[in-house]
């Protein structure tokens, strides 16, 4: 329901002031606002490295594959720069900002114009008709009562600082993937120099079965064994020359492209970085982006209740208007006013929405802290368990399983121990060395969340500045 008053003053000759003023204001508040510049301040880890942003032009890009020796950092920049779905992101962010501006825009004014009367006859009796055509021309502006406009843009910018947030967690979470890839294929690469390494053991071993068969030492059974030994080893290194593949697929797959360019990634996955202690990595945490974004989360919440709160002011539409007597030769203009009267709808239903969903997003932060706190400690205690695995296998387990594979090898060539003790001890060297290599991928991985939950390097050498 709305109420409406309109006052048709005398003839006048002049322009009404109400129509100037009108006219003033429509233009005064259509000024355009600017659009808020970025907010988010991006973590420490990979801070130093180009991103991707949008550009005015929309021309597709150029996907850049590297070729040659790869380093992690030379795979964070390509991927940061390229990545589709950081770009996405990043496109969010112009959308925003756009949708800020639209926001700050007041209603345009309505324009109107009638003719009224038209063929009214002549009653009987008189000359000339009562009812006189006439024309109405006239502007009407809705204004915005309540701080609805300043509302309504205070939320756009918070869900634009919103969109700022999600691009820094899309980096960060880039960021953590391609060291993960990078691991991956570093950790095959290894695998697949281990599976040569092996081979050759197999083969030298081979060539010692064969003299001691050729010799009549042993039987041939035993040559039997040593070749069914050397293709497994190969079918093994074939396994790791396509995981390879697969791996520098994915990892390329980061930054856009189908296939791999890239030779080799050059790192050394026994540098180890420095790790802080637990309370250390837990005080991070807070700075982290996934729960910092959480401030302008209850921000945006609480702008979009302030929004609930304006909309139960009720607008005025101001309007203004010209009208002519077309019979008479006679000029009029109009003012008028109308406001809806909140009767039935005062936006009580739309206000405790908005409330609740404050409410909720109180509880979503809490849940935040929790999983973060839980994923750090499971990241914390993978580490751990890899490092305390990569100290024993390289300090005792690595050293003693080779020391015994020579020695058992020197004294099958000599004819003290039988085929299967080599072959026993083969098998313990190659599994002592891959299970080497699975914990320092596991160690380097679990150091890569970390560095994912609290947005920064843990210092030192490591995931983020593998040498």
């Amino acid at each position: 329901m709305s109420v409406s008053v309109s006052v048709v003053p005398r003839e006048s000759g002049r322009p009404s002031s109400g129509v100037v003023c009108l006219i003033f204001t429509s233009l005064l508040t259509a000024w355009p606002g600017q659009a808020r510049a970025q907010v988010v301040t991006p973590r420490p880890l990979g801070a130093d490295l180009p991103v991707f942003r949008p550009a005015a032009d929309v021309a597709p890009r150029q996907v850049t594959n590297p070729v040659g020796q790869l380093t992690l950092r030379d795979a964070l920049a390509v991927a940061l720069l390229q990545s589709p779905e950081l770009a996405a992101y990043a496109w969010e962010i112009r959308a925003r900002e756009s949708r800020t501006l639209q926001a700050g825009r007041p209603p345009n004014p309505v324009f109107s114009g009638v003719v009224e009367d038209l063929g009214g006859g002549t009653p009987n009796g008189l000359t000339e008709s009562l009812i006189q055509p006439q024309t109405t021309l006239q502007l009407s502006q809705l204004i915005e009562l309540g701080g609805k406009r300043m509302a309504r843009r205070n939320l756009a910018q918070l869900n634009r600082d919103l969109a700022e947030w999600d691009y820094e967690l899309a980096r960060i979470d880039v960021f953590s993937r391609v060291s993960g890839a990078f691991i991956d294929v570093l950790a095959s690469q290894q695998a697949l120099a281990l599976s040569g390494e092996t081979m050759q053991l197999v083969e030298q071993t081979q060539e010692t079965v064969r003299a001691r068969v050729t010799a009549g030492v042993v039987s041939p059974i035993e040559q039997t064994k040593a070749d069914v030994a050397l293709a497994s080893a190969r079918i093994e290194a074939d396994r790791a020359r396509r995981t390879l593949e697969a791996d520098k697929r994915r990892l390329a797959a980061l930054w856009g492209a189908a296939d791999a360019a890239f030779e080799a990634a050059t790192g050394d996955l026994t540098v180890l970085p420095t790790v802080p202690t637990f309370d250390a990595l837990q005080a991070r945490l807070a700075d982290s982006p996934e729960l910092a974004r959480w401030a302008t989360e209850i921000s945006q919440r609480q702008a979009a209740l302030a929004l609930e709160h304006a909309r139960r002011v009720p607008d005025v539409t101001v309007s203004a208007g010209y009208r002519r007597f077309t019979q008479i030769d006679s000029n009029a203009f109009l003012v008028g006013g109308s406001i809806p009267l909140p009767l039935f709808d005062k936006n009580r239903a739309g206000i405790q929405e908005a409330a609740d969903r404050a409410s909720k997003a109180a509880e979503e932060q809490r849940a935040a802290q929790v999983r973060a706190n839980t994923a750090l400690a499971d990241a914390y205690r993978a580490l751990a368990s890899a490092r305390d695995e990569v100290a024993a296998l390289s300090s005792s387990v690595l050293p003693g399983a080779r020391a015994t594979f020579e020695a058992v090898s020197e004294g099958y060539r000599l004819g003290k121990f039988g085929y299967l003790e080599v072959l026993d001890a083969q098998r313990t060297l190659v599994a002592a060395s891959g299970q080497y290599q699975r914990a320092l991928s596991e160690f380097h991985k679990a150091a890569a969340e970390m560095e994912r939950l609290t947005g920064a390097p843990l210092g030192g050498p490591g995931p983020s500045s593998i040498k």
